[in-house]
């Protein structure tokens, strides 16, 4: 079984992550999930946190050589904002009691988990909870999925991401869609988008929120992509054994999220069905194809071999630079919420981030499919598989 658990807070010394789970011999690429932290902290929007910490990942445990032992495997992150201000963070954040703590904001701000969160573990205030509900705590899930993309590599599967939308602007994109090119684009764009005019207007909107008469925030959707899936993944049998509700519910998990469609979503609920599902044929060259991918990839909660395709709506983020209105939790007057720094757009970021959480439930549910201790029985139990079903006719590469 694979499993994993995080920990960690925003301005305190470190994240970390123990991960359990994963076969022995998978050889890591550490360069790789620095990379993947990189590419978390990009994207034109961000803020000053994002210029002050320089990610990367200490393993402490569970590999040797390079390679996994079949134990736990124990990172950390450090926090760099922790390290140049220990002063004022190690007071605030400090594990012992101290004499004279600062005094901390008691004004929830609307859109956070601040007033929900105070009121639930009854904390006079906000710090407990913007600590550990900040974005900032998605580092830990990226080095995590980092270390799972090779086992994941190692199955064929890659998993790439573009954004679609930010703040009503939206990209197109004429004829087949061919996956791998529009992330390479996507990849070479300071807003993570494929098409050149959507990314000119975004990046203008974004400025207009940068400026200081017109301080604001934006959001978007975000397009996550599993290529290389084998049909199979997941399961009908159980509701919280189907791929496409845990998907769901790991990519809603990311800060911000507010709603996720797999392949043509809310789209389904337009149109009669004779133009949703997606015709089957064979050919002896190609084997199994379809016309159309509108289940995104996805059908009665298991991969079909098309593209698993997933969408993610971000909302715009709920630190403002113009602070709402909120009310002081103990004198229960009428004040501005507190601020803390914020980007302006993160969309760029949660794309990364959405494909992490899609390597995480892809990584629980190969090992769910193909099992062994060791990469070599894992490898073997793959390969058997496709064997089978290629001989049964799933005979074409994805693309």
């Amino acid at each position: 079984m694979f499993r994993f658990l995080t920990g960690g807070e925003s301005h305190g010394p470190s994240l970390s992550a123990i991960i359990e789970g994963l076969p022995a011999n998978l050889l890591l690429d550490f360069d790789a999930v620095n990379h993947q932290l990189k590419r978390r902290q990009g994207g034109f929007g961000r803020g000053e946190r994002q210029q002050m910490e320089t990610d990367t990942i200490e393993v402490l445990s569970g590999v040797r050589h390079g390679r996994t032992m079949g134990g736990p495997l124990t990172l950390l992150v450090r926090n760099k904002a922790f390290d140049k201000d220990p002063q004022n963070w190690g007071q605030r954040m400090a594990i012992l009691p101290v004499e004279n703590p600062p005094k901390e904001s008691q004004q929830p701000r609307p859109g956070h988990a601040d007033f929900a969160g105070m009121m639930k573990y009854h904390v006079p205030d906000l710090r407990p909870i913007l600590e550990r509900s900040s974005a900032r705590n998605t580092a830990a899930l990226v080095a995590v999925a980092g270390i799972c993309r090779s086992l994941l590599a190692s199955a064929g599967i890659e998993i790439v991401s573009h954004v679609v939308v930010i703040g009503g602007i939206g990209a197109k994109f004429a004829g087949k869609v061919d996956y791998r090119e529009i992330a390479a684009r996507a990849e070479e764009s300071p807003v993570r988008c494929a098409d050149p005019d959507a990314e000119a207007r975004m990046m203008a909107a974004i400025e207009v929120c940068m400026q200081e008469g017109t301080r604001d925030t934006l959001g978007g959707i975000f397009e996550v992509v599993a290529l290389g899936c084998p049909p199979g993944l997941g399961s009908f049998v159980h509701w919280d054994r189907k791929l496409d509700s845990r998907l769901a519910a790991a990519l809603m998990s990311i800060q911000a999220i507010k709603g996720v469609e797999v392949g043509m979503g809310f789209g389904v609920a337009e149109i009669p069905g004779s133009q949703v599902h997606d015709e089957l044929f064979f050919g002896s060259e190609a084997g199994f194809t379809r016309g159309t991918n509108n289940a995104g990839g996805i059908e009665g909660g298991m991969t079909n071999g098309e593209p698993v395709v997933v969408r993610a709506a971000m909302k715009p983020l709920s630190t403002l630079p113009k602070p709402l209105a909120t009310v002081d939790m103990e004198t229960k007057q009428p004040v501005k919420a507190h601020f803390e720094r914020s980007d302006v757009c993160a969309v760029p970021a949660a794309a990364t981030i959405g494909e992490a959480m899609m390597a995480l439930v892809l990584t629980e549910s190969v090992i769910e499919k193909f099992g062994g201790d060791s990469i070599e029985e894992f490898q073997r139990n793959y390969r058997a598989y496709m064997d089978d079903v290629q001989e049964r006719g799933f005979l074409r590469e994805q693309a």
